[in-house]
């Protein structure tokens, strides 16, 4: 196996691993086992656990923002419907237990700057996500709208643990279309 093609395969199995048990739920050697790797092969590669953690958050950010680009049209007549509908998706086949940037947060918090930040980053990168596309709409108070459709697929994202992901973004899609008619 190549270095490149270790080291994503020691990020594909840490996400996976990591998403089903939790970060501190699962071991460095299990990582190993699972991934068919040496100890030394995961250090040449990651300097510890909280910087694994560090680029498995920001390779599944990465990829989530690849696959709303993929799916949004932002010249469309509804991008915000899509980014919902997409964002659906993306829970449908990526992210049906909960988020793993929120688990960061509350497992990290105040114990590991780095991770923290880039959980809250994901956010951020959200909200202002929102707001730009707002802008370049012309709707009224960007950042009220961005807030609004940033709660929405947080929750659509919580609710997907409970009534599933189709679910949950069926209720989101009419919820949105309800806040673009209400704050045109």
């Amino acid at each position: 196996m190549s270095r490149s093609i270790k080291r994503d395969t020691l990020l594909e199995v840490a996400e996976r691993l990591f998403y089903e048990y939790g970060f501190h739920g699962v071991g460095l050697k299990q990582i190993i086992n699972e991934s068919n790797v040496a100890t030394m092969t995961l250090y040449n590669h990651f300097s510890s656990k909280e910087n694994l953690v560090e680029e498995v958050l920001k390779q599944r950010e990465e990829r989530y923002w690849s696959y709303l680009d993929a799916n949004v049209e932002m010249d469309s007549d509804s991008p915000f419907i899509l980014v919902v509908e997409a964002h659906g998706r993306w829970l449908k086949e990526h992210s049906t237990k909960g988020c793993m940037f929120l688990r960061a947060i509350e497992d990290y918090a105040g114990t590991n700057n780095e991770i923290e930040n880039i959980a809250r980053g994901h956010k951020s990168k959200l909200l202002r996500y929102f707001q730009e596309l707002a802008k370049r709409k012309g709707r009224d108070n960007e950042r009220d709208f961005a807030e609004q459709f940033t709660l929405l697929l947080e929750g659509t994202t919580s609710m997907t643990t409970l009534i599933g992901a189709e679910q949950a973004t069926k209720h989101s899609i009419t919820m949105a279309r309800t806040l673009i008619q209400h704050t045109s």
